[in-house]
């Protein structure tokens, strides 16, 4: 019995090992939301990275968070950076902006673990009072953590609709 017990689990683990070495190492989350706010505005709010803290569900999970900030906000190279005792710590830099239509940022981890990700977030005009806002995060989960990706993705994909969903809540209160 207990040699069953044994080759059970080294038959799981075994599955597990492969999954981690065949599945595809990067993926994509896509995030959309309608807000009921011109284009502009919406625009001017996400650009600002230090608004995050009112609709990141991961910032606002640690009333403890320390952020700390480098450069000018809404700008190419400002950076943010947070610490806390729920999401690791990290930053976040804009590397692109396309005015009026999208942001582009490199999130850098630290822990708890290390590794490099790339979100995108874009406006587009619906009507003169509605903009949707598509955000794309970009990653890569290396091995063995690759195994994590299919639960990542759902966990992942869960908070950036939350995200989107605190995001409408709040410029639509302005």
């Amino acid at each position: 019995m207990l040699a069953y017990i044994a080759y059970s689990i080294g038959g799981l683990l075994a599955v597990i090992v492969l999954i981690a070495l065949v599945i595809k190492k990067d993926y994509v989350i896509v995030s959309e939301v309608v807000i009921n706010k011109p284009k502009d505005e919406v625009f001017n709010y996400i650009i600002q990275l230090k608004n995050q803290r009112y609709y990141n569900k991961w910032i606002m999970a640690d009333p403890d968070v320390k952020l700390s900030y480098a450069g000018v906000d809404a700008t190419v190279g400002f950076i943010s950076a947070w610490e806390t005792n729920n999401a690791g710590k990290g930053e976040q830099e804009i590397t692109a902006i396309k005015n009026g239509e999208s942001c582009d940022v490199e999130l850098r981890f630290e822990k708890p673990f290390k590794g490099v990700s790339y979100y995108k977030a874009v406006t587009e005009s619906v009507s003169a009072s509605q903009t949707k806002v598509r955000t794309t995060f970009n990653t890569r989960t290396e091995f063995p953590m690759s195994a994590m990706i299919p639960f990542l993705k759902i966990m992942l994909t869960k908070d950036m609709h939350e995200n989107a969903r605190n995001l409408k809540t709040v410029i639509e209160k302005q």
